[in-house]
């Protein structure tokens, strides 16, 4: 069952790249008492993800941030290492929180995952958009196969 506005994330441990290496996270140290705008895309260095969707929320970070954003985060199942090189060749240390969902545990257990299997890729995460406060979803949107418009940064800046 996918997840909905007024559901809680579930609760998951994710892993974020650091200066000394890969660190667990869990969404409760994410999400709990926090704003937060986590978009997430089918894979880092991917075109799409690489060339628009991160980029785009980094070019808007600021303006994100002053709606009253704590946290803007951005979630590929990919591990800690692989989202730590898309963080530094795209300049996004400090300004957006990179999550490595390696297995899909909380991506599928937000019913957001995406089959790609066929394709060679395995099991993603679909693009999607969510807006958070407290732990509770106050908006949500995923992009259809392939689709690339209601999770860009503009929308979600627009949906603040």
């Amino acid at each position: 069952m996918t997840i909905k506005v007024g559901d809680s994330i579930p609760s998951a441990k994710l892993m974020t790249p650091t200066a000394d290496g890969p660190k667990e996270i869990t969404t409760d140290e994410i999400f709990k008492g926090k704003k937060v705008v986590l978009f997430a895309v089918p894979g880092a260095f991917t075109p799409t993800c690489s060339a628009k969707h991160l980029p785009g929320f980094l070019e808007s970070a600021a303006a994100i941030r002053a709606k009253g954003v704590d946290t803007i985060a951005c979630m590929a199942v990919n591990d800690a290492f692989v989202m730590g090189a898309w963080s530094k060749q795209n300049g996004a240390d400090g300004a957006v929180l990179m999550l490595a969902d390696g297995s899909a545990t909380f991506t599928k257990a937000m019913g957001l995952e995406l089959d790609l299997i066929a394709r060679g890729l395995g099991v993603r995460s679909q693009r999607f958009a969510l807006i958070a406060q407290d732990g509770k979803v106050t908006h949500l949107a995923v992009e259809p196969p392939g689709g690339f418009d209601v999770s860009r940064a503009e929308a979600v800046l627009a949906a603040l």
